[in-house]
Parts: structure tokens; C-alpha cells; sequence
């Protein structure tokens, strides 16, 4: 399927073979049995190299899979709070948003309003103040808590994990 006249040939292990004529390389290609396969068409004489193309397929399948292995899904959790939750209640909640952020979840922190709630929204926005307080060595806020209809919701993520400890001095007064 190769339709250039010249094409410069490249061997199985990218050793330059030599410019040649597209059927040249074919039946070179044929007596090695192996396939001509294109590699760029942008070079002023085209490139191509001969290789097994069932074997490069299989080894480009084998990249891409060890890829997404690699690469980590962070999935997303919610935790729900109510604004007059219990104390008890409020720390099992909080000791959840810390298990995820520590496993590298991002956590959404949902605080519903029921009813006549919404008359205390500054009640919610306590609760969810404890919370992001708790959770401020583990997560960092990815997104503020704002009241969206009968919600307030923010959004952590986990905390960035440094190497080396940053070494905090304390201001003494009339020092």
C-alpha cells in the first residue's frame, strides 16, 4: 500500500539499508519474510522500515496496556453531612474523608439542607469548617465550599507528599 516511487529502507533493528525503489523494498522485504511498513511520510524521500508486523502490533499492544497499568484513576468519593449532625457521628465522617484522602481519593464533602434547614445555613458552613480543619494534614481544598440550591459542597484532594520537612520557626514576642 506503499505509493512512492523512492523510499529510504530502514532494517528490523533501524539499521539504514539504503534508498531504493518502493518495489525493491518490497521484494527485499518478501525475502526476509517480513512486511515494508511505513514509518513517516513527511521525510523528503519517505521512510520505511521491514519488520514482522504482526510481532510490532503485539509489542505496541503490550506499551499501551503497561501505559493504563501505570497510569492511576483517581477516583472521586462523597462523603454526606447534615447541619446538625452528631458529634460522634461527625468524627466516624471525618475519619472516613481522612481513609479516602490517604488512599489518594479526591473527596467531595455534600452537606444536604432539609426543609426549614436552609434557615441556618451558618450552621452548615460550621460543619463543614470542622471538617476541612480535620482534614487539613491529609487533604488540600480543590474546591471551596459554596451553597449550590439545597447543598453546600466542596471538594479535597490529597495532600502533596513532600520529601523533606519544611522546618518552621516560632516569632517569640519582645524578642
Amino acid at each position: 500500500m506503499i505509493r512512492f516511487p523512492q523510499v529510504r529502507v530502514l532494517s528490523e533493528r533501524g539499521e539504514f539499508v539504503g534508498v531504493m525503489s518502493t518495489p525493491e523494498a518490497m521484494a527485499l522485504a518478501r525475502a526476509e519474510e517480513k512486511d515494508l511498513v511505513l514509518v513517516t511520510d513527511k521525510a523528503e524521500v519517505p521512510i520505511t522500515k521491514i519488520i514482522e508486523l504482526s510481532k510490532y502490533k503485539y509489542q505496541l499492544q503490550q506499551k499501551q496496556a503497561e501505559g493504563r497499568k501505570k497510569a492511576r484513576s483517581q477516583d472521586t468519593k462523597e462523603i454526606r453531612f447534615t447541619p446538625f449532625i452528631g458529634e460522634n457521628d461527625l468524627n466516624g465522617k471525618i475519619n472516613k474523608v481522612i481513609g479516602f484522602l490517604q488512599k489518594g481519593h479526591k473527596t467531595k464533602l455534600t452537606l444536604v439542607f432539609r426543609g426549614r434547614q436552609m434557615a441556618n445555613k451558618d450552621k452548615g458552613y460550621e460543619v463543614l469548617n470542622k471538617v476541612l480543619a480535620a482534614t487539613a494534614e491529609c487533604g488540600e481544598i480543590e474546591i471551596q465550599p459554596k451553597l449550590i440550591g439545597n447543598k453546600i459542597q466542596a471538594q479535597l484532594m490529597p495532600a502533596v507528599k513532600k520529601g523533606k520537612k519544611s522546618t518552621e520557626t516560632s516569632v517569640t514576642e519582645g524578642a
